[in-house]
């Protein structure tokens, strides 16, 4: 790649991707060699390894990170392959508790033995590095916050429902995406997306159910077309009582975003055009914590029992 650019004349933002692509092909080229089968390298390694100042110019390739992993992506789309096929991984975002067990890099990891604060979900979670050796679960709850995730690990939720708790606190890095889809297809367990009752809640559950826009070619490993959102509904803060005065006005972002998201075609349903009018209507959203004006352990004891037993959920 950087043999062609050097045979004619390109832009500055050509060569910086041809350098982040010369970075990248040269790790996953290493890591075929079996001393170095294992060698992954991260995003942050990239931008330090690519960033210089480019020759005959005082002008850096990147002065930060943010520039650099755009073009990771584009380099995604144009080699058609997952920035994880090329062993290149982000920072652990995600944690994972349950009755499942790992294998990671030959050692076995009981997700049900590792105390309240589980297992960190490597950004890397492709059979080859990730074995799901059991699993015993009927289902898989993929929670937004880490706040809403603990409190289900320290009230052992998953032990007495039986499920696997996932979070990736806030949207879903793709380690804890792409492994929800393993659990999903290979075991196939039913997924539920507990959010927050606001635009970026339904824009996260969008992203689990059909993948990204930026990145669409990926929801063919990543996205889960069967996966329900199981709240937190904008109908939930009449049918549970909980007071007005616990929700948050919506600010005009927040109604921009969700104008912008009643247009989306997997939001066509009627089921959903109500939901997110609801909202709008209300003039408020509902954080998860807002259920603690309820109880501290309203969440597990109340509120997704009666949700999972009444199937209130929106597909």
């Amino acid at each position: 790649m950087a043999k062609a650019a050097a045979a004619r004349k390109v832009g500055p933002v050509e060569k910086k991707l041809v350098g982040v692509a010369d970075t990248v092909i040269t790790a996953a080229e290493r890591s075929k060699d079996p001393t170095r089968a294992n060698l992954t390298t991260s995003l942050r390694e990239i931008y330090y390894r690519t960033k210089h100042t480019m020759k005959g110019s005082h002008e850096n390739t990147f002065d930060n990170q943010n520039e650099s992993d755009p073009l990771i992506e584009d380099l995604e789309v144009t080699l058609a392959a997952l920035r994880e096929e090329l062993h290149v991984r982000a920072e652990n975002a995600g944690s994972i508790v349950g009755p499942v067990v790992l294998g990671d890099d030959g050692d076995r990891v009981d997700c049900a033995r590792l105390g309240k604060g589980g297992y960190s979900v490597p950004s890397i979670v492709e059979p080859e590095y990730i074995q799901i050796q059991r699993c015993t679960a009927d289902f898989v709850l993929l929670v937004e916050k880490g706040t809403q995730w603990n409190r289900l690990s320290e009230d052992k939720f998953w032990r007495r429902y039986n499920c696997i708790l996932l979070t990736g606190n806030g949207q879903p890095p793709r380690g804890v995406r792409r492994l929800a889809r393993r659990l999903h297809e290979e075991y196939k367990l039913p997924v539920y997306v507990l959010v927050d009752n606001d635009p970026w809640g339904y824009y996260i559950y969008s992203v689990v159910k059909q993948g990204s826009i930026n990145l669409a070619f990926e929801s063919e490993r990543m996205a889960i077309p069967k996966a329900k959102f199981i709240g937190l509904s904008s109908a939930d803060p009449d049918r549970y009582g909980l007071p007005r005065n616990v929700g948050i006005k919506l600010n005009d972002k927040d109604v921009s975003r969700a104008k912008e998201l009643l247009k989306y075609r997997w939001f066509e349903k009627k089921p959903w055009q109500d939901e997110i009018k609801r909202m709008l209507g209300s003039g408020l959203k509902y954080e998860l914590d807002s259920l603690a004006n309820k109880d501290f352990q309203y969440l597990t004891k109340q509120y997704l029992p009666r949700k999972l037993k009444e199937k209130d959920w929106l597909d």
